[in-house]
């Protein structure tokens, strides 16, 4: 008989490192996850032996072929299975002092890959995997072993599939599987705060899971990571230009050295966005695209997100236990949870579940919170820790009125008062009409953003009204936007007209506008105008609308009973008095999140690929195009970037294709008329599309005779 201790000394895992040597690469990333107290004891114990049995399989001699062929093999399940599938048979259960920890390590061990449904194949080709294994003394792996495993699967199992693949990707990628956190306290204290009270009460409950309503200027962002501390951290927020916005303002105003091993951005955009911010003198591409790759490995101690990141470990695609092991000691910071749509609430809810199981803490830190969301919080997760402050300087003196948003009086106003004025609409459509009636009153110091603007674009209007809705900023200028920007955003306006969403985003929208309380003339008079009479259009009905026309009605009802100056303990007991659980029970709202609740509570491991929930994540099902207007204006600009991108390697194949990402954008099924014309990258197709463009407005489709001009898509 062989001897398998003897053999992983020279079969290879990779083409220029044994079996061994990877697994000792492994063993250092174990012992690194427990020094850091990331893990117990215990765990470690178990993890160490999975680590040290991962990959035994591949001393089998198809992989042995192929592994060190100097031209590829691709895989053939026909004279093949693959190596985890194989590995378990190593694994002896006389090195366990319980069946349980034995169990846990055998299912690890075979599904630290999951090409197949591991267990049926294991099953079902037994007698050929053994044909492997004829020279070496194996376990008897019978089917009531493979029967237990499958009872007692639990979070347990997971969450050490999970820290295995950490281990190994770290392992296989030479990086680090974790680097410390003994920074974050000692950069907070050097911004020479005295904390709030709100600061303090997140600093001396670090141990526990929290909810907390705050104002909006308080201070949230400070709060959430003195209470990460100094521990791996997660910061959540719902829109990518807040998540860019607080990822800057940590990275330079409080993170301010060896940044790379410290903080990180994590979005679909988010190597872009690195490689427009980094100096090209300072940093390479190389350095920069391990910084991004260690960002996605979860390796880096305090990362900014959006919520797509990380909660979509929920839908069990391959490979989603290695986000889970790696949020079962981690501390999760979910910033303005009332922003999110019924689908995207239930899959926190049940994240936020799962965690907690696993040993993972959250905060959640609101301006608003709806007592309907605190209490499908409280029904799965039970009693959670729960404080409000909202104390402090009025802020707000609104007129209601029972009208659809109006152009004459923002006009007259502006005329009037001149300022900082704010214009929120509930869709891209509305603020470009509002646009073009001020613009053809005369108006010229006036503004336009939303999200169909093609990103060089939009890029250049997010940073210009985050430089003018500065609080010291002092002007006069009108900035008409949509839902974009009201959640997470630190701008400062004198004046808010806005379209009514529901009550929680109104006061969301309310945060935009006299900020930090400190403009007290401004309350002598109306700072806020919001209308109530909105497109009965944009109602949910059956696939089309994306506001709750019940939840709106209610939300219409509570400010019809207001006018004046309204203080923050006013806004706080306008939410708990109208959006009480027993308010919106029979809400479409209420019914989405059940379903989709209901469904994901019954999902299976597998039943869905990586791929699927990339897509089925968001319900906003978006385009990558360029408009035909854009296209034809930079043909020759794209053109050549298409042929650099096509003939070159490396850096200069990654920057032009971030180059000529900066002329797409994002549009609905609804906005996609095809020309027929289509750049393309490879993998990759980007459609050229009918529609107006330009810098003013942003794309504005063309009217088809199929499809009703009245619908309208929730696009931002």
């Amino acid at each position: 008989m062989r001897n398998i201790e003897d053999d992983i000394k020279v079969y290879l895992a990779k083409p220029l490192e044994t079996i061994e040597e990877h697994t000792n690469k492994l063993i250092e990333q174990a012992k690194k996850l427990k020094s850091l107290n990331y893990i117990s004891e215990e765990v470690y114990e178990i993890l160490n032996k999975a680590c040290k049995y991962h990959d035994y399989g591949k001393i089998n001699s198809e992989f042995q072929k192929r592994v060190s062929s100097e031209r590829k093999i691709n895989f053939n399940s026909e004279k093949e299975v693959g190596h985890n599938i194989i590995s378990p048979f190593f694994i002896k259960k006389e090195e366990f002092e319980n069946t349980e920890d034995y169990y846990k390590v055998f299912y690890a061990v075979l599904n630290h890959h999951y090409h197949v449904n591991n267990i049926s194949e294991l099953e079902e080709r037994k007698d050929f995997i053994k044909s492997f294994l004829k020279e070496y003394e194996i376990t008897n792996i019978t089917n009531r072993t493979l029967s237990n495993i499958k009872k007692g699967l639990n979070w347990e199992y997971e969450v050490l599939v999970g820290l295995l693949n950490k281990c190994d990707y770290s392992a296989s990628g030479n990086y680090e599987v974790e680097y410390k956190n003994d920074f974050l306290m000692d950069d907070l204290e050097k911004m020479g705060y005295s904390w709030n009270e709100l600061q303090n009460y997140l600093l001396e409950n670090q141990d526990e899971n929290v909810m907390v309503v705050a104002n909006t200027g308080m201070g949230k962002t400070e709060a959430g990571l003195l209470w990460i501390g100094n521990n791996k951290g997660f910061f959540i927020l719902p829109l990518r230009t807040a998540i860019n916005s607080i990822y800057l303002r940590i990275k330079e105003q409080i993170v301010k050295e060896n940044v790379e091993k410290k903080v990180v951005l994590m979005h679909s955009e988010a190597f872009d966005f690195f490689l427009n911010i980094f100096d090209e003198k300072k940093y390479s591409y190389d350095e920069i695209k391990n910084y991004f790759k260690e960002g996605k490995s979860l390796s880096i101690p305090l990362t900014v997100s959006t919520l797509d990141q990380l909660f979509n470990f929920i839908f069990l695609y391959p490979g989603y236990e290695m986000k889970y092991g790696t949020l079962s000691y981690s501390k999760i910071v979910l910033d303005e949870i009332q922003a999110y749509s019924p689908d995207l609430l239930a899959y926190i809810v049940l994240g936020l579940k799962r965690i907690i199981k696993a040993g993972g803490k959250f905060a959640i830190l609101t301006a608003t919170l709806p007592p309907f969301i605190k209490d499908y919080i409280k029904k799965d997760l039970g009693n959670i820790k729960f404080e409000k402050f909202i104390q402090g300087k009025d802020r707000h003196n609104i007129k209601v009125l029972d009208e659809e948003i109006n152009t004459e009086l923002i006009y007259d106003h502006y005329i009037k008062k001149g300022g900082k004025t704010l214009v929120i609409c509930n869709t891209v459509r509305k603020s470009q009409e509002v646009y073009k009636v001020l613009k053809e009153k005369g108006i010229e110091e006036i503004e336009l953003l939303h999200s169909k603007y093609i990103r060089k674009h939009r890029e250049l209007k997010e940073r210009d009204i985050l430089g003018f809705g500065k609080t010291e900023t002092i002007g006069n200028k009108i900035w008409i936007s949509t839902s974009l920007v009201e959640a997470s955003l630190d701008i400062d306006f004198d004046y808010l007209f806005t379209e009514l969403n529901d009550l929680s985003g109104f006061f969301q929208r309310l945060g935009r506008v006299n900020r930090k309380g400190e403009k007290e003339k401004m309350l002598e008079e109306y700072n806020v105008y919001v209308f109530t009479k909105i497109n009965k259009k944009l109602f949910i009905n059956g696939q089309s609308g994306f506001i709750d026309e019940d939840i709106f009605n209610i939300s219409k009802e509570a400010l019809l009973s207001i006018h004046g100056i309204l203080s923050e303990e006013d806004k706080y007991d306008l939410m708990e008095n109208y959006l009480t659980s027993d308010r919106i029970k029979d809400t479409n709202f209420n019914k989405i999140y059940n379903d989709y609740k209901d469904y994901m509570e019954n999902i299976w491991h597998g039943k869905f690929s990586k791929k699927d929930v990339d897509k089925k994540f968001r319900n906003i099902i978006s385009y990558k195009v360029i408009p035909k207007e854009v296209y034809e204006e930079y043909r020759e600009n794209l053109e050549e970037l298409i042929e650099t991108y096509n003939n070159s390697e490396n850096i200069e194949k990654e920057k032009a294709k971030i180059e000529l990402n900066k002329y797409t954008l994002q549009v609905g099924m609804y906005d996609l008329n095809k020309t027929g014309i289509t750049l393309d990258l490879g993998k990759e197709k980007i459609d050229i599309i009918e529609g107006k463009y330009c810098y003013e407005l942003g794309f504005e489709k063309i009217k088809i005779e199929k499809i009703s001009d009245e619908i309208i898509d929730n696009f931002i």
